[in-house]
Formats: structure tokens, C-alpha cells, sequence
């Protein structure tokens, strides 16, 4: 495919850059991705990679914007309240860059659909607000080849880093990291402790050009690394994470080769 004039106008910060360029414009046009939750990170991660002009984006959550959301889900607008987050996505992606195609799946990520949805993008966002859909995301895109970019925001934190353990060698996966989800009493939700609202632009964004960097091949990438942010402090600390051989996932004893341990 080539850029035509439109195209060639609205991508020229990207199109002057050396590592992105004309293709690399061209393989964001083409790429696909999924993101998991339409909520605080998801809003930003959705947003940037519209404007960056990734040419289809799926969005995955069936919740519905509340008023609640509003103070740092800026994808959404009061107008909106009480409409299903896919739908309302759709409708700020539209605004921005009508070069995007969003596909909506207002339904909840599960074993059941999992490996079918995933295995149609090329990469995976998860903004997803609890241990059980980011289990769930990490096992999923394993099983099917795909990459996982995961952020996370509590309070005034955040964390973030990318997953392709498929690719083998020093790449881990999410439960290389997290070996099993805590107990509810040890890790609260945003609606428990509290969030920032900010603090889910800082990482969605981060998250964004580490799912662009992924798509062009080019820096260096998150995997094998964990992005670790104290918003109090003004600190970003990094740190490295290798593949566990005792991975029941990824590991040469795997244990795990489906998704039925998600089944309800």
C-alpha cells in the first residue's frame, strides 16, 4: 500500500522520523490490535495509537461509562454516561482519525473466546482492572504467538512491560513475574484504594509506544524488563526479569496447555 496526500500530511512527524518513516507508517496502517478494557489505561493506549494511525484497533470490555469513570477514563465524555465503553470508544476514535477501523466485542473476556478473539490481532494491550483477566490475557497470547504489552496503575503507582515468551530465549511471561494472583485483601481495586487519575495517562501512554515500538521492531524492548513508577516520588526504576524455568506456563515442564484452568 502507499500513503496518499491525506495520509502523507497527517503522519509527517512520524513520516520524517528515521525509524519510522514511510513503511513504518505503512505497517502501522496495517497492524492490528486488541485492548483489553476500555478504562483508564485503555483510554490513553486507544487514543494514541488512533492518532498514530494503527488501522485497527479492537476494543474488548462489557462495561458501561459511568460518572465514576470520567475522572481519568478520558476516552469517554458525560454525554456518554450509561453507554456501553466499546461503543463510546468507537465514537472518540472517529473524531480523531477516521483512517482507524474499531472493532467492538462488548462482551467479557473469558476461556471460552479468548484464543479465538486474541489469534485475529497482531498485539495485545491489557488495561484490564483485575488479576483474573490479566492471567487470563498473558495465558491466552502465549498459546497463540502474540505479544502482551500489560500496564497496571493502584493509587499512585504504576507498572508496565511487554510479554512474548512465545519468541523463547530471555523473553518471560506474565507468570514468570506473578507467579498466581494474590488474595483481594492483598491487592485492592482502583474502586477499593483509590487512583490518580493521571497516573493512567502517564502509563497508557508509555503503553502505547511500547505496543508502536513493538509493531516498527525498532529501540529496545520492554520485555525482560519491568517499568516500575512512583508518581509521589517522581521515579521511574527498572527492573529485570528473566524467564522462571518453573514457569507452569512457558517453562520446560509447562503444565499449563490450554485455557481451561480459566474456565468458570
Amino acid at each position: 500500500m502507499s500513503l496518499n496526500d491525506w495520509q502523507l500530511e497527517r503522519y509527517a512527524r512520524h513520516i520524517i522520523l528515521r525509524e519510522v518513516g514511510g513503511a513504518g507508517q505503512q505497517a502501522l496502517l496495517k497492524a492490528k490490535v486488541l485492548v483489553v478494557g476500555a478504562g483508564g489505561l485503555g483510554s490513553p493506549v486507544i487514543m494514541y495509537l488512533a492518532a498514530a494511525g494503527v488501522g485497527t484497533i479492537g476494543v474488548i470490555d462489557d462495561d458501561v461509562v459511568s460518572l465514576s469513570n470520567l475522572q481519568r477514563q478520558i476516552i469517554h465524555a458525560s454525554d456518554r454516561v450509561g453507554d456501553p465503553k466499546t461503543s463510546s470508544a468507537k465514537d472518540a476514535v472517529a473524531a480523531i482519525n477516521p483512517d482507524v477501523e474499531v472493532i467492538e466485542h462488548t462482551e467479557r473476556l473469558t476461556a471460552d473466546n479468548a484464543r479465538a478473539l486474541i489469534s485475529q490481532y497482531d498485539i495485545v494491550a491489557d488495561g484490564s482492572d483485575n488479576f483474573t483477566t490479566r492471567f487470563l490475557v498473558n495465558d491466552a497470547c502465549f498459546l497463540t504467538g502474540r505479544t502482551l504489552v500489560s500496564s497496571a496503575i493502584l493509587q499512585f503507582d504504576g507498572q508496565l512491560s511487554t510479554y512474548r515468551a512465545h519468541l523463547g530465549g530471555a523473553n518471560p511471561c506474565y507468570r514468570c513475574v506473578f507467579h498466581a494472583p494474590p488474595p483481594p485483601d492483598v491487592a485492592p481495586s482502583c474502586a477499593e484504594a483509590g487512583v490518580l487519575g493521571m497516573i493512567a495517562g502517564t502509563m497508557g501512554s508509555l503503553q502505547a509506544t511500547e505496543i508502536v515500538k513493538e509493531i516498527l521492531d525498532i529501540g529496545d524492548s520492554m520485555s525482560g524488563r519491568l517499568l516500575i513508577y512512583d508518581a509521589l516520588s517522581a521515579n521511574f526504576r527498572t527492573v529485570r526479569v528473566k524467564p522462571d524455568p518453573a514457569c507452569a506456563l512457558c517453562g520446560p515442564q509447562a503444565t499449563i496447555t490450554d485455557l481451561s484452568a480459566h474456565a468458570a
